[in-house]
């Protein structure tokens, strides 16, 4: 099962994908839009992404507060999911993701990228993140 993995920001959304056995995740793109509540283009994309790469489902960063709670950031991921189950007519499954943004961080810092160039690179690592470790705990 091939899957999108997603982490859902203010302005970005960072996209990732599975190889087709739903075994490894690799970074594919970063969504940008000019506005918070500008999503017409981004689910465009995503709806362009999931026809050619043929998904069967997508896995979207859960923004959990550390004590457990839902806060604001994670209330609104719950709106882009419905909006997502809507438009894209897939599964959409949560995942937390707290500290994705900074393993992502870490990791682009041992590949010895510089902090000026990690902005790019960023959402799409920490996508990468979230689906693994979704796939890693379907595979268990």
């Amino acid at each position: 099962m091939r899957l999108l993995g997603l982490d859902y920001g203010s302005v970005t959304v960072g996209v990732a994908v599975s190889d087709p056995l739903g075994m490894t995740a690799q970074a594919l793109e970063t969504i940008t839009r000019d506005k918070e509540n500008h999503l017409r283009s981004t689910l465009r994309r995503l709806e362009e992404l999931a026809a050619a790469y043929a998904v069967e489902g997508i896995v979207l960063g859960f923004p959990l507060n550390m004590d457990d709670t839902i806060g604001d950031r994670a209330q609104k991921t719950l709106a882009f999911k419905s909006q997502l189950e809507k438009r894209l007519q897939v599964p959409v499954f949560l995942c937390d993701e707290r500290l994705t943004t900074v393993e992502a961080d870490e990791a682009l810092e041992e590949m010895g990228v510089p902090r000026s160039e990690r902005k790019k690179y960023i959402d799409k690592i920490a996508a990468a993140i979230i689906l693994q470790g979704y796939l890693n705990e379907r595979i268990k």
